[in-house]
């Protein structure tokens, strides 16, 4: 009774709240009935947005960093014998645990108001996208997403029937059965009986890293089983056998959607990672038929096409791309016809993968070495198509040369709505190392941009359908995708808002635009 009263004060009132890590407890007051929690400020996430590098936005650190003690834990606190305040007075005012981490989150508040303030930016950015944002995790999470375990099972059984044909065959082209999953036994195996090319050797044994197997994955039909093998053992200890535990009495999955992880800006998803569900492999795309939207409902999701690309367009001013965009011309076409000196109409499917490895490329920083590697061509070619590419597109590579040499000099890239990272690896006297950090000057601004864009256009999808008084409801972000479990009688109606809020999540100098798809299951969405 005292439960339902205090839902409903907060419902009638509308409170604005203050804490750290406010999504977790949001979750549990939408649970038990609150309507729509708002932020005024939560010190867990405005410590990422002023440092999103870090692992620890925990209350016991923000202490020391900003009021130089330390908080104890509840449990420390409570046993603490004549110890009454954190700050280790004695008063007893400020006996309940409770009452003083929120003293201390506010005299945390205030000092990263303040530092926020120093970057209208940054101040910006929590302020509109990423306080905002709290509620929005906290519902998806509370509906959470009806999933089968019999499905389920039969996808299981199906994964050990094939994994046991791989083991058969591995065990079969080796000559003798021994453990596929000891790095130590599958080297000695590989590089001594069967004689295969190898790396050095250390005192561990040989390498037989994802990395290693793949170079040889070509010529050497073992290694494509045995990389084969690792995928399918993968998809039934982590998706069938990780994820049948994780559905609730109510038949749902209630993934954990966090914005304090990726130093991008990106959303992580745990316990389970939908977003890591691999869909290249034909299995993998079969657990997304475990997902459904239920009775009365169908999924309706729309994904951003090629989003990192045009923003690219936007941030660089090239005239070529932003061209290609707006007449709705096919990029990877166009890049390769303006890359490979060919008409458009006469590019074959060949050349268009390769411009759309030459595009992707471009985005994160892909050496020449690399490029061959993921087109199978020479170094010197790929290296050729790289200089062809932005002798063709000068404001792109203009964009990137200035992005790295502002990275140098802040110490930090910056996205179209003012995220920062830092990125230290630039400064490093280790080539690789700053190397690396180039990559990341020239690529966080493009991918940290289309994180802020799909956080902005969930906080409208999220407001439009409270607004517009809908059933449908939020439920799953997977990279540059947003789905909505879909109320009977609301399909238009949804897709209509869920086009609106996403397109027209920035204003930018090429059009945003979403695909859009819509079945009774995930696997329907996508297939």
């Amino acid at each position: 009774e005292r439960e339902e009263m205090l839902i409903r004060l907060f419902n009638e009132k509308n409170f604005r709240f203050t804490g750290s890590d406010l999504v977790s407890d949001y979750y549990t007051l939408l649970r038990k009935g609150m309507d729509h929690p708002v932020t005024a400020f939560d010190t867990q996430v405005a410590e990422y947005v002023l440092d999103p590098s870090r692992s620890d936005y925990s209350p016991s650190v923000l202490s020391v960093q900003y009021l130089h003690a330390e908080l104890q834990t509840e449990e420390a606190f409570r046993e603490a014998s004549g110890q009454t305040d954190l700050f280790g007075s004695s008063d007893e005012a400020y006996a309940d645990y409770g009452f003083v981490l929120c003293r201390a989150l506010c005299r945390i508040r205030k000092r990263q108001e303040k530092a926020l303030a120093e970057d209208p930016g940054l101040q910006k950015l929590a302020e509109e996208i990423e306080f905002p944002l709290i509620a929005v995790l906290a519902s998806m999470e509370a509906v959470g997403i009806q999933a089968q375990s019999d499905v389920l099972e039969r996808i299981g059984e199906a994964l050990s029937a094939e994994v046991d044909g791989l083991e058969e065959g591995i065990y079969e082209l080796c000559g003798e059965v021994f453990n596929i999953n000891s790095p130590k036994q599958l080297g000695d195996i590989l590089f001594e009986k069967l004689g295969l090319p190898a790396g050095k050797k250390t005192k561990r044994g040989y390498s037989t890293s994802a990395d290693v197997l793949e170079k040889l994955r070509p010529k050497y039909p073992v290694v494509r089983l045995i990389l084969q093998y690792r995928t399918l053992t993968k998809l039934r200890s982590t998706y069938v056998e990780g994820l049948r535990p994780l559905i609730g009495p109510d038949g749902r999955i209630r993934a954990h959607f966090q914005q304090t992880v990726a130093a991008t800006g990106r959303l992580s998803c745990t316990e389970p990672n939908l977003q890591n569900i691999p869909v290249r492999q034909a299995l993998g795309r079969q657990l997304r038929k475990a997902f459904v939207a239920g009775t009365g409902y169908e999924f309706i999701g729309a994904d951003y096409s090629q989003i990192e690309l045009r923003i690219l367009a936007h941030l660089s001013g090239d005239e070529n791309l932003i061209g290609a965009f707006n007449n709705g011309e096919d990029i990877h076409r166009t890049t390769a016809a303006r890359v490979f000196n060919k008409a458009y109409n006469e590019v074959t499917s060949e050349d268009r993968s390769r411009a759309k490895a030459v595009n992707f490329g471009v985005i994160y920083g892909m050496s020449g070495f690399g490029l061959s590697e993921e087109i199978h061509v020479t170094r010197k070619q790929a290296e050729q198509y790289i200089d062809d590419y932005f002798a063709k597109h000068p404001k792109v590579k203009a964009f990137m040369d200035e992005a790295i040499q502002s990275c140098r000099e802040k110490g930090y890239a910056r996205t179209l709505f003012g995220r920062r990272r830092y990125i230290r690896e630039i400064q490093s006297p280790n080539f690789m190392t700053r190397n690396l950090g180039e990559r990341l000057a020239m690529n966080s601004p493009i991918q940290g941009t289309a994180a802020d864009i799909i956080k902005i256009a969930m906080i409208r999808v999220y407001e439009r359908i409270r607004r517009e008084n809908l059933s449908s409801r939020l439920v799953l972000q997977i990279h540059d995708e947003l789905i909505i479990q879909t109320a009977e009688g609301e399909e238009e109606q949804v897709k209509t808002l869920l086009r609106e809020c996403m397109e027209q999540a920035a204003e930018m100098k090429v059009a945003l635009l979403v695909d859009m798809n819509q079945g009774k299951s995930w696997y329907e969405l996508k297939d």
